[in-house]
């Protein structure tokens, strides 16, 4: 069975990583600077036993969108792209890269040319309807988050990411700082310097950037040395196989987002969420079990972030809630998803 990963960003291939672990296939891109950095992030990345390649990284094909439909067996989309093909000899698997509430690009209907859609849940659901997408039944395939399992089956080693990231420290709490892009009104540069004095006098801050908006990750790491401010620490999101937004869940204590959407994912952590109100309008229109909005911390930038984050810490939220708000908007939670999503790939085959 040939299996084929499709994206139009290389972090995003970083949605497909757990079923690429379990059943191999090759990735496909569509430039050569794509392969470039393609090799450069996904180092030791290789899971396939025969396969050999410079720096261990996972087989890899450069191939326009336009011959795609040249391929054969099953093609897994992480971009939302239509994908011409022939169903009889590839079928084509919509996952996407996210369920936040930012709503889907302009070229959503794209989503309709897919064979199956592998469904995280009802909020990725919502989303479709939200749009007026209307996907027959039988293309929706129930599996969950894939990327959750290695975390409900305690397959992350906690010690080995806090030495990666530098973490001196480890009796201090770590915050999360995980912004999206301009796409949504990123929050990056309006409070990384702030959050880093200020978080910083008690805490580990974490700064996750957007893949987007990693370029600035030099200048802020250059301005925290000029200005003497420790316990600031960066994950580069584009290092898909040794920076995982995972590996970040698995050593925070807190996460500080806006309209990312690992907001909702963050959530299988248990831990509290503090979301940046930052007026971006063009979002989904969720009913409230499906809205983190209604559960979290809002901070709208009037007083020192310490605060908040040190309210919600001591304030023992019970875990309930969370758990509660990701029961309603992700399937199963069980530590299974890879292998609901193999089983119907074989089935299909």
């Amino acid at each position: 069975m040939k299996i084929h990963y499709f994206a139009n960003q290389v972090y995003q291939y970083s949605n497909a990583m757990p079923l690429y672990k379990e059943m191999g296939g090759s990735f496909i891109v569509k430039k050569t600077k794509r392969i470039i950095q393609f090799k450069k992030y996904f180092r030791n990345g290789n899971f396939s036993p025969n396969h050999k390649s410079m720096f261990n990284t996972p087989p890899i094909q450069k191939i326009a969108k336009k011959d795609i439909h040249s391929l054969k067996g099953i093609l897994i989309s992480l971009s939302n792209v239509a994908i011409q093909h022939n169903p009889h000899q590839l079928k084509t698997i919509f996952i996407g890269h996210g369920t936040g509430d930012k709503k889907y690009g302009d070229n959503f209907h794209s989503l309709e040319s897919h064979d199956y859609h592998f469904v995280s849940g009802p909020k990725h659901l919502a989303k479709l309807k939200d749009v007026g997408l209307n996907i027959p039944e039988q293309k929706l395939i129930k599996i969950g988050n894939l990327r959750f399992d290695d975390y409900v089956n305690d397959k992350i080693d906690k010690d080995q990411i806090l030495s990666r990231l530098g973490i001196k420290d480890r009796s201090r709490k770590n915050i999360l700082y995980a912004p999206t892009w301009k796409w949504g009104n990123g929050t990056l540069l309006q409070y990384a310097y702030p959050f880093a004095k200020e978080i910083t006098k008690e805490h580990n801050l974490i700064i996750r950037p957007h893949h987007h908006d990693r370029r600035h990750i030099r200048k802020l790491k250059l301005w925290t040395k000029l200005n003497n401010i420790k316990h600031v620490y960066f994950s580069n999101p584009a290092a898909v196989i040794k920076s995982d937004t995972m590996h970040d869940f698995k050593v925070s204590d807190l996460l500080i987002s806006d309209t990312s959407s690992i907001l909702y994912e963050y959530l299988i952590t248990g831990n509290p969420i503090i979301v940046i109100q930052n007026q971006y309008k063009d979002l989904h229109t969720m009913p409230d079990e499906l809205n983190i909005m209604k559960y979290v911390t809002l901070y709208n930038g009037n007083e020192s972030i310490l605060n908040p984050v040190n309210k919600v810490l001591k304030s023992n939220t019970p875990n309930e809630i969370y758990n509660t708000l990701l029961n309603n908007c992700f399937y199963f939670n069980d530590g299974k998803s890879v292998v609901r999503a193999r089983e119907f790939i074989e089935s299909i085959n």
